[in-house]
């Protein structure tokens, strides 16, 4: 793959995480705004609180995409808040009988934006297609010369006499 079509595709999961963070906001404000209602519509009844925490993870995790120089492990975050979600769901298949249809059509769904943050993470993931920056200290020895004209050095070094022991500290010689 040449380096234009890697900028390409990671350029074009970042688009595609960037919208999937407003994705979240605007599902996680619908799970605050009406929980009852929405866990009612799907036959999870009382399960409200459940479904504004859930609101309240979306709007978080898609602040932090938008924010993010590197959205790849919000985007990871996603997929397992999905995994969350659609554990939820199948509980919920499990227990109703009078909204299955919604249920599943939730299911349905949530599935759909899943397959998206998959494809989108691993884009993400794969070579040349983050955009960190990491400083490569490889070269560095934490030395001021270099090793062959540093040894023996300590040897040769003489305690300055405020960093010695002070002699009533100083352990018995029997």
């Amino acid at each position: 793959m040449t380096s234009r079509r890697i900028g390409r595709a990671s350029s074009a999961a970042a688009d595609l995480a960037r919208g999937l963070g407003w994705f979240g906001i605007g599902l996680g404000a619908i799970e605050v705004i009406a929980p009852r209602a929405l866990s009612r519509s799907i036959g999870m009844r009382r399960r409200g609180r459940l479904v504004a925490g859930f609101g309240v993870r979306e709007i978080a995790n898609g602040a932090a995409l938008l924010a993010a120089d590197d959205p790849t492990p919000w985007i990871w975050a996603r997929v397992g808040g999905d995994a969350l979600d659609i554990a939820t769901l199948l509980g919920a298949l499990a227990t109703t009988r009078r909204r299955r249809g919604n249920a599943v059509l939730a299911l349905a769904a949530v599935a759909g934006v899943t397959a998206l943050d998959v494809a989108c993470a691993v884009a993400l993931s794969s070579v040349g297609g983050r955009a960190t920056s990491h400083r490569d200290y490889s070269g560095r020895r934490g030395m001021p010369e270099p090793p062959q004209a540093m040894r023996g050095r300590a040897r040769d070094l003489e305690v300055p006499k405020d960093m010695r022991i002070p002699k009533p500290m100083r352990p018995y010689s029997a």
